[in-house]
């Protein structure tokens, strides 16, 4: 498991390539918006770890105001080109100044943020009856092509802090981040939470899931020769592309009131 200090660095290496993060991150059920912003008492939102902007402008096009608070400066600054308003901070130290809003959303961010500390920020920001809302995109790649990414990442990055061998499912992994942030959510005072999942797939040709796989966590904080090996030796395994089932699990819940 990475360490705080690993984890810090993988946070704050997504900005590496913005534009391609951009490009290539998939964007959200349009049912979990939509519920959402059914859910909440207004439509003033704070997007935490808005990355560049991804889900943010997804809320905008439903009729939201959203600001969002971004670590990496890179990804702040790509954000704002697209008109989603962002200052630069960790949720855990942001000044709101005093500003409230209707709802708090994440979105494959709040693994980022310590659970307990980030609910109870969020429940300062928020007003009778506000809604947080963290969701995250979940898959589990074919076997096969799964099995080569292990060897061809174990052989380039051995002393990475990654496993990528054990033989589990990754919602039954995310299990424990969803369980983490429901349990902070009940400290900070916030009615029962809940999980709302949304199913769906994509097709990926071998180029399409080369661009997003070079987005992924366990390779923006490599070298870029490191990257570039990873990427070359897993094009035999991909063939022409294959389709990917997703999970998009939210946990959520409402302050009293």
């Amino acid at each position: 498991m990475p360490t705080s200090e690993e984890r810090r660095k993988v946070a704050e290496s997504f900005g590496i390539d913005a534009q391609r993060y951009d490009r290539n991150r998939p964007s959200y059920p349009d049912a979990l918006i939509t519920r959402i912003v059914a859910g909440s008492p207004g439509k003033k939102l704070l997007d935490v770890g808005c990355g560049t902007g991804i889900e943010a402008r997804q809320f905008q096009a439903a009729g939201c105001t959203v600001l969002g608070v971004e670590p990496d400066a890179r990804m702040a600054d790509f954000a704002r080109t697209t008109g989603v308003e962002t200052e630069v901070s960790t949720f855990e130290t942001w000044d709101d100044r005093g500003r409230r809003f209707d709802a708090v959303v994440s979105g494959t961010a709040w693994h980022w943020v310590d659970p307990v500390k980030g609910a109870a920020k969020a429940a300062e920001v928020l007003g009778p009856g506000g809604r947080l809302a963290a969701f995250w995109h979940v898959f589990d790649l074919p076997k096969p092509i799964g099995e080569a990414f292990a060897k061809v990442y174990t052989g380039v990055v051995p002393d990475s802090p990654f496993d990528f061998t054990a033989n589990r499912s990754m919602i039954d992994l995310y299990q424990g981040q969803f369980d983490l942030t429901a349990d902070g959510l009940r400290q900070a005072g916030f009615e029962e939470p809940e999980q709302w999942r949304y199913d769906w797939e994509r097709h990926y040709t071998r180029d399409e899931w080369l661009e997003l796989l070079a987005t992924h966590g366990s390779m923006t904080p490599l070298t870029d020769e490191q990257r570039a090996e990873i990427l070359t030796a897993m094009k035999p395994a991909l063939g022409d592309g294959f389709t990917l089932p997703y999970a998009t699990v939210a946990v959520t819940a409402r302050m009293p009131g």
